[in-house]
Order: C-alpha cells, then structure tokens, then sequence
C-alpha cells in the first residue's frame, strides 16, 4: 500500500510535467506563428489603399478602417498588434498611402513615424502672385484656407503686414500631406524667399551695393532679369545690362515691367502707344527700378542681381532661339533688332 501511494504522485508530476511541456511548446508555437505573421505582407484589394487617420481615433478604429480601406488582414490581430506592441498612442494622425504590401510590422512603424502620403505643388519661376494663386487653388488635397483672403490678407498670415505679395514666395516644388491648409505651403515658399535673398543681399558686388541699397531691390532687378530670360546662362549679362542702366540713370526699357502694369488690359500685344503710356511700372517714361517685383524670381537670377557680368552692354534683343544678343551702343543694337526681330522690339 505504501507504494502505490509514494508512486500517486509521481504519476500527478509526470503528467503536470506532460502538460507543462505542451503548454510551452504551445507558446513556443504561437510566438513562431505571431513573428511569422508580422513578418508576412498583407495583401491589397486595391492599390493605392488610401486612409485619412484623425486625431483621436482609436487603435480600434484605426485597424478596421485599413481593412475596410483594402488592406487584406483581420482586424481584431491587426488591433492586437497595434495595442501589444504597446506603440498604438505613437500612431500620428494624417493621410496615408499604401502602394505595395507591408508587413503588420512595417506598417505600425510608419504610422508611429508619420510617413504620411505626399502630394506635390511646383511654383515656376516668372510666375505671378495671382498664377501662383491659381496653381495653389487648383493642387489636389490642398485644404483652401486662403480662398476668402485678399492678398494683403495673405501677407499679414505670413507676419508681413504692408508687404507687397508679388515676388516674395520661393518658386520650388513643395511636398505636403494631404488634407493640409494652402497657408503651410505659402508660409514655407515665403520663408524660403527670405532665405534666398538674405543669402543674395550678402553677396553683392562693391557695384551692385551701391546701386541695389535694400533688399527689395535685389528682389525687384532678380524678378525682371527672370522675365528677360530666355536661357539661363544669359542671367549675369542680363543683370550687367540692367545694371548699367542703372548706374548711368538711363530707363530700364524692359517690356515686361510696362505688360505687369497694364494687368488685365494686355491682350497680348504690346502696342507704341503702351511703351509711351506713363505709369508707375513703365520702364520707357521712368527711370529707377519699379516699385514691386514683377514675378517670382529664381536663385539664377537673384545671384545673377548681385553679382551680374562686368560688360560695357547697354542693349539686348532676343534671338528667337532662347538667347540674347548684346550690344554696347545703339547703332549695334538696332541693327541686331534688324537681324533678329525685324524691327520687332524687345528687351532695352
């Protein structure tokens, strides 16, 4: 009798054992499916799978709504993981795109990093305030914050009450997360106009400094040298034309400036009469720069206002191929218009 009750519980340890060894193993085996699975890519129904988090939804919510979006997962794991991996707080709200299959891993880091979905907007150089308005009214997912404001309006959101709008934003390519207000955009490509022309204004020439005595006035020569070009590598003569002028008090001449100041009237042609017409942006009956910018200028012209080619050039007329020819007297300027525009003006 005694033995049989010292073998009892040997047999209860073995089989506690048994069922410890089982349970580990089971463990063991889930822990192996659970990195397995967040290791494998979950599959799309559609590509992109697109998805707009706001602020406070929940990891529940999240989860659901990237199935019910496409991505191929159930979403009580994908909750799951997002709510044991003990980072589904981290996860930052905004608008996100899945080109490919990633990993439940994968996913959650770039949630938690905000690697959003982008869409991009380019300003061109030469461009106006009211072009680059309408390319910003126009640019997909772009929340219109600035519709109902006028453009000093605009100015004074980006901190620069009385400032005249033309010429001071950035012409770039600006990435932005959809669903973000146009006011981050402006704000940025206004930033970077600062930054650009501060860099400019400490790189004048002893020329230059004397004649171009604020920083607008870099701003204003950089944006009519942009309109004057045709090929980049014009700029500097350009600027030294203009430059010229300046310091010989001579009339800019650039017909650029007088079609800026005849605004919703020019029809295209710009007429004898236009040239003689007197205003404050025509550069035929006044001398001196005009009193704003007329386009957006870019880092190529801005460096070539402050540092522009030392010429004796006065004159410039256009090719038809995209360059300039440059003359130093009137004779030789007339007849390279003769040459190249058959009597047909264009540039000083």
């Amino acid at each position: 009798m005694k033995r049989n009750k010292q073998r009892a519980p040997l047999k209860v340890l073995r089989l506690l054992g048994g069922l410890m060894l089982l349970l580990l193993g089971g463990v063991a085996a889930l822990m192996i499916g659970v990195g397995l699975w967040l290791h494998q890519p979950m599959g799309l129904s559609k590509t992109p799978v697109e998805l707009d988090i706001e602020v406070g939804q929940s990891p529940h919510d999240i989860a659901r709504a990237w199935v019910d979006a496409g991505v191929q997962v159930s979403p009580w794991l994908l909750y799951q993981w997002f709510r044991w991996s003990g980072e589904s707080r981290k996860i930052r709200a905004g608008s996100y795109e899945l080109s490919e299959p990633l990993t439940p891993k994968q996913l959650l880091s770039r949630l938690v990093a905000g690697e959003q979905s982008f869409e991009r907007v380019r300003l061109i150089e030469g461009w106006t305030f009211k072009q680059m308005r309408a390319a910003l009214a126009q640019a997909p997912g772009l929340r219109q914050d600035s519709a109902a404001l006028s453009p000093e309006a605009l100015m004074v959101a980006m901190g620069a009450s009385g400032v005249p709008p033309e010429g001071r934003f950035f012409p770039d390519t600006y990435a932005y997360a959809k669903g973000s207000s146009d006011l981050k955009v402006y704000d940025r490509a206004y930033r970077a106009m600062n930054r650009q022309l501060a860099r400019a204004w400490t790189q004048r020439t002893d020329q230059t400094s004397a004649l171009l005595v604020h920083p607008d006035d870099v701003l204003k020569l950089a944006s009519i040298v942009e309109k004057e070009t045709g090929r980049a590598e014009d700029r500097p003569m350009i600027a030294g034309v203009f430059i010229n002028r300046l310091r010989r008090g001579m009339p800019l001449q650039t017909d650029p400036t007088v079609i800026y100041g005849l605004g919703e009237s020019f029809d295209g042609n710009l007429r004898r009469g236009d040239l003689k017409r007197d205003g404050p942006f025509n550069t035929y009956t006044r001398t001196g720069l005009p009193p704003t910018p007329i386009a957006l200028p870019s880092r190529g012209s801005l460096q070539a206002a402050v540092q522009p080619a030392v010429t004796e050039a006065l004159y410039f007329v256009a090719r038809g191929d995209g360059s300039s020819q440059f003359s130093e007297t009137l004779d030789e300027h007339n007849r390279a218009v003769n040459r190249f525009q058959r009597n047909r003006s264009s540039g000083p």
